[in-house]
């Protein structure tokens, strides 16, 4: 695969100068779509990262925490991808099965994965390098502002968001990423005609995913409730794990109109 630069890096700022940064207030009241885990690499992974991180993670401008986005953070995809094409992005891409797998078929796309877990992307980046894929690029960002900061209005063609944490608790539910807010985020970015692809493996979150997306003006659904399963999500071995438990998989494919 080719290491050519996408985007310069720049030398990070000490502890000290971070400090002495102020903290803008939305920083405190910005939602997150994530749950942070351990970042130690194994062997295989560390070379992934050693070797495709600097030309295929993207470099962007923070605010307080390493996965935060600045506003003044831009998303240039002639300078990211050297080209202007389709565009699909997937918030939360885990280990990457779903996005290497569909960019490997669609090589005329640019893919943008959005995840937080460092071995979760080190794996992405290794799943890349042995398909020989060029046209996904990554981006370790909180994804509510990535989608507020970093990218630009009818900008994406295509947006996923594959089997997010369901916060089954009651008390946890406010912490779920699909909400009428963050619908408003994904339709400011999407095309008109856009897509959002969604999918959860927790009933109770389709019915409320369902209901968000469907009471929303800017949404259609592109089926009756629920769509069939779909041939471009390659099963991951969570999901197959959890039907071999009875769980079922929800999918929805909502258009932008």
């Amino acid at each position: 695969m080719s290491t050519e630069n996408t985007q310069p890096s720049q030398a990070p700022e000490s502890t000290e100068e971070k400090a002495k940064k102020p903290v803008p207030e939305e920083f405190f009241r910005q939602p997150y779509s994530f749950v942070r885990r351990g970042d130690r690499l194994t062997s295989r992974r560390q070379k992934a990262w050693d070797t495709y991180s600097q030309t295929h993670v993207l470099d962007i401008p923070r605010l307080r925490a390493d996965t935060s986005v600045a506003p003044e953070a831009t998303f240039d995809p002639v300078t990211i991808y050297g080209r202007e094409a389709y565009q699909v992005v997937e918030i939360g891409s885990g280990l990457g099965e779903a996005i290497v797998h569909r960019a490997s078929e669609m090589p005329e796309a640019n893919f943008l994965a959005v995840e937080v877990y460092t071995p979760g992307i080190a794996d992405l980046l290794l799943k890349m390098g042995q398909a020989g894929v060029e046209n996904v690029r990554v981006a370790q960002a909180n994804a509510p502002e990535l989608l507020d900061n970093m990218l630009d209005e009818n900008s994406v063609d295509e947006l996923w968001v594959f089997f997010p944490d369901p916060w089954h608790k009651s008390r946890h539910h406010k912490r779920r990423l699909v909400s009428p807010a963050f619908a408003d985020k994904v339709a400011r970015v999407l095309k008109p005609g856009g897509i959002w692809r969604l999918a959860t493996d927790w009933e109770e979150y389709a019915v409320q995913m369902l209901e968000v997306l469907s009471s929303f003006d800017a949404l259609q659904n592109t089926a009756a409730d629920y769509a069939p399963t779909p041939d471009y999500r390659p099963e991951t071995k969570f999901e197959a794990r959890g039907k071999r438990l009875g769980h079922g998989v929800w999918d929805l494919v909502f258009r932008k109109k």
